[in-house]
């Protein structure tokens, strides 16, 4: 008796859960994001702490490697692109172009390069909630 009462919420959950996954992990990527952006590329210690020559930090390497991203525009362009073509991929393909796409897009967007960004975010999420047409 007891089952038959909970099941139909237990169908309602297990039926959003991948959205609520998503929506997640969206979330987190936006943390992490945003904890680059203020731990590494804007803090005062890597500053200092990069430009002494004789101490050499993996940090360092990864904020000015990520400085050459930003600067050369590769995030925006790079979400542009898989945003574009998830647009025109159909499929499982062009869903997972999408994410990556959004993904990048979200990046781009934290780290400074919003010109391109704010194209590849809209045009992903446009495909990510176009309905899925087929068999």
């Amino acid at each position: 008796m007891l089952s038959v009462v909970f099941l139909p919420l237990g169908c309602v959950v297990s039926r959003r859960l991948p959205q609520i996954l998503l929506l997640l992990a969206l979330a987190l990527w936006l943390a992490a994001s945003y904890g680059v952006r203020y731990g590494l590329m804007e803090d005062v210690r890597w500053v200092g702490a990069c430009s002494d020559e004789a101490v050499a930090h993996w940090q360092c390497s990864v904020r000015s490697n990520l400085g050459l991203l930003i600067h050369f525009g590769v995030l925006g362009w790079g979400a542009l692109i898989a945003s574009v073509l998830g647009f025109a991929v159909p499929n499982r393909v062009g869903r997972y172009l999408a994410w990556v796409g959004l993904l990048l897009g979200m990046l781009a967007l934290v780290l400074y390069s919003a010109s391109l960004a704010v194209f590849a975010v809209v045009i992903a999420g446009l495909r990510l909630v176009r309905s899925h047409r087929g068999p």
